[in-house]
C-alpha cells in the first residue's frame, strides 16, 4: 500500500467512526417528554400537587409520583380534577403535564395551589369554545390531554410564564387578561405578550 492510499484508508476510517458514534447517540436520545418521564421514573422521591378547580370547586391535594414510580390512585385523582366538566368526560392526561408543574413550584419555590382554568377538553366542548373564542385551537392539546390552563395562587403570572419559558418543555400561552397561563407537552413554543 502506498503512503498516499493508507492515508485515504485512514481517514475513510475515521470518518466511519465518527459516523457509526454520531448514529449511537442519536439512537440512545430521546425526545425531551420522554427525558422528563425516565427521570421521573427513576428518580426516589415523592412529588405532590394541590389543585382547585376554578369550575367545579373541587380541590386536590395529591401524591402521583412516590418512590421511584408514578402512584396509580393519585393519577387517576389527577384525571378527574381535570376531566371536562361541561361533559363530565375524563382522559388519561400526559403525566408530563405532572412533571412541567412540581418543576416550575419547585424553581419558584412556591408553595400555591394550581388553579385550574381548563383541563381536558372534548372534541364537543373545544367546538363549543372554539365558536366563542378565535383562541381556542382546533387541534388542541387539552383534547389529547396533553395542556392544561392554570394560575398559581403564590406566584405572580408574568413570573410564572417566565419560569415555564425558561424550562423550555413544552408550549406555553400567556393570557394576562383572563390571569392564565397555558402549558403543554407538545413542541417548545411561545405566544401572548
Amino acid at each position: 500500500m502506498t503512503p498516499s492510499n493508507n492515508s485515504k484508508t485512514i481517514q475513510r476510517r475515521r470518518f466511519l467512526g465518527l459516523m457509526a458514534g454520531s448514529a449511537a447517540i442519536l439512537a440512545t436520545t430521546k425526545p425531551r417528554a420522554t427525558q422528563a418521564k425516565a427521570s421521573a421514573k427513576t428518580a426516589k422521591d415523592t412529588r405532590a400537587l394541590s389543585f382547585y378547580n376554578t369550575h367545579t370547586r373541587e380541590t386536590l391535594d395529591v401524591v402521583y409520583f412516590d418512590n421511584g414510580k408514578y402512584d396509580t390512585r393519585g393519577l387517576r385523582k389527577l384525571n378527574k380534577i381535570l376531566r371536562d366538566h361541561r361533559q363530565n368526560e375524563l382522559i388519561e392526561m400526559d403525566t408530563g403535564l405532572y412533571e412541567q408543574l412540581w418543576t416550575l413550584q419547585q424553581k419558584l419555590g412556591s408553595t400555591g395551589v394550581f388553579q385550574i382554568i381548563s383541563g381536558y377538553r372534548s372534541p364537543k366542548t373545544n367546538s363549543l369554545l372554539r365558536k366563542k373564542s378565535s383562541g381556542v385551537a382546533k387541534k388542541s392539546y387539552h383534547m389529547q390531554g396533553r395542556a392544561i390552563d392554570v394560575r398559581l395562587t403564590d406566584v405572580p403570572l408574568r413570573k410564572l410564564r417566565s419560569a415555564a419559558l425558561k424550562m423550555g418543555a413544552g408550549g406555553v400561552g400567556y393570557y394576562p387578561a383572563s390571569d392564565f397561563i397555558h402549558l403543554d407537552t407538545g413542541p417548545v413554543r411561545s405566544w401572548g405578550s
